[in-house]
């Protein structure tokens, strides 16, 4: 696996010089054209300094930035514990020393990226739709997938492009719109007295390049972004060992037709799937590979599941020898394993629990109550009222409190917390210091840690 990275390192650094080429040229040229003597370094250096200020920025405080513009939220284990669970199993698979954190993004759509520094900082983020759709292995598949990009080094390295896109886009801007609208007839004076034809020459050559600075760079950016998500399905089937649940899971992703009201243009290479529905066929402006593609690949993976298989199933279905995988890390002998139906009677119980409004409405904060005659009310997070009015039978509810209990046994006096679990879906509580907290109809472990006072509450099934 460190070769690999290794290798994607070097390779992506070739596309990311051309980035970085485009730049400084771009840099120059306006730089020349605004000072004809000495604009050019003057200019470079410019370039330069927008785009280590905005790498610095990314750097310190970018996963915030790019979780904060898609509106994912930060959930705990009882929201999902399954999720909580998949993303645990494939960290210890890629051997990551820190839990992700995991986020939801409240939305229908059904997609998937990850982010962070490195990976002892790092998130994995998912959407509402996506957790609605797929199995467990399925689910599992995705995780791994974006366990991949994590220790591939891929989400420091595309925040890095996209900063240095950014900041060509950026320096573009402002020279053609300043062009435009403040000083069009000043260059032509200017450079009419102080230079002629040549100063004439050199304004056309930088509106030129301001112009196609841009269109190269995202060239680059997108096929960067084409290359690690191929990658990332090479390494995340080696992970699970089981390729068709990664494929199973794009298939799946790719009939979900609600586009990510989130994504935009920045953040859309990121994703497993490009967010944006309706889109052309693949071409070089894409920010993924086909996804019929990539099911192909992954499910020619007939032999095994290391980094080998995957380069013989990538070149039979391309039909021609393009090398992904370094020779050097095709050596791996990854045994496929044998997924049993998840026809459990846990499983059968899901597509009825988790239901994709269930997860958005616990995602953004709301209460459920549970009553007597089986209707589940949902209080909005903003609702002050103590209690709400059953509209089918007219029972009176509340929002329950953990019961704090006293063991007098021994020398000391020993307190703790309880929360009898009224049924199998959905439930709200009060933790003693006042912290909501909420229990996913997956939940199912013996206790729960208040995230506000960390105190553990036991959990149990009342009895009728």
């Amino acid at each position: 696996m460190w070769e690999l990275i290794q290798a994607n390192k070097r390779k992506s650094v070739y596309i990311f010089f051309g980035m970085g080429v485009c730049l400084i040229a771009l840099g120059y040229c306006i730089g020349l054209a605004v000072l004809p003597d000495t604009g050019g370094p003057i200019g470079v250096l410019c370039a330069f300094g927008i785009w280590l200020v905005l790498a610095l920025v990314s750097y310190f405080a970018g996963d915030s930035i790019l979780l904060s513009m898609s509106n994912a939220q930060e959930v705990s284990p009882d929201i999902h514990p399954q999720l909580f669970n998949v993303v645990d199993e494939m960290r210890i698979a890629a051997n990551l020393p820190t839990m992700p954190k995991v986020y939801i993004i409240p939305d229908s759509a059904a997609n998937a990226f990850a982010v962070g520094r490195d990976p002892q900082r790092s998130s994995i983020v998912v959407t509402a739709g996506l957790l609605s759709v797929l199995k467990r292995d399925e689910l599992q598949g995705v995780v791994a997938h974006e366990m991949s990009h994590i220790i591939n080094r891929d989400i420091l390295f595309m925040t890095f492009a996209g900063v240095m896109l950014g900041s060509i886009v950026l320096l573009s801007e402002v020279f053609l719109r300043g062009m435009r609208f403040s000083s069009t007839g000043r260059y032509r004076s200017r450079n009419s007295s102080e230079g002629g034809q040549a100063a004439m020459i050199m304004l056309i050559i930088t509106i030129i390049c301001a112009i196609l600075a841009p269109i190269l760079a995202r060239l680059f950016y997108f096929a960067l972004s084409r290359r690690r998500e191929y990658l990332a399905d090479a390494s995340g089937a080696r992970l699970t060992r089981y390729p068709e649940g990664l494929a199973s899971a794009l298939e799946k992703i790719s009939q979900v037709k609600e586009p990510l009201a989130s994504a935009n243009k920045i953040t859309a290479p990121m994703y497993i799937e490009s967010p944006f529905r309706g889109a052309a066929s693949f071409s070089l402006w894409s920010t993924h590979p086909p996804i019929e593609e990539r099911v192909e690949i992954l499910r020619n993976m007939n032999s095994g599941a290391g980094f080998a298989q995957y380069q013989k199933a990538f070149s039979a279905v391309k039909e021609k020898p393009f090398t992904i995988i370094p020779q050097s890390v095709q050596d791996d002998s990854v045994p496929l394993v044998q997924q049993k139906p998840s026809a459990t009677p846990v499983k059968k119980m899901i597509p009825a629990l988790r239901t994709m409004g269930d997860i958005i409405r616990a995602t953004d904060g709301f209460a459920f109550l549970n009553c007597t005659c089986g209707l589940k009310l949902k209080i909005h997070p903003d609702s002050r009222d103590q209690s709400v009015t059953c509209p089918r039978c007219g029972n009176e509810l509340s929002i329950p409190t953990a019961k704090q209990t006293i063991a007098t046994e021994g020398p000391d006096t020993v307190s703790s917390l309880t929360y009898h679990k009224q049924g199998a879906g959905w439930e709200t509580f009060n933790c003693s210091c006042g912290r909501l907290i909420q229990i996913s109809p997956l939940f199912a472990a013996t206790h729960i840690q208040c995230p506000a006072c960390k105190r553990e509450i036991k959990i149990t099934t009342k009895v009728a």
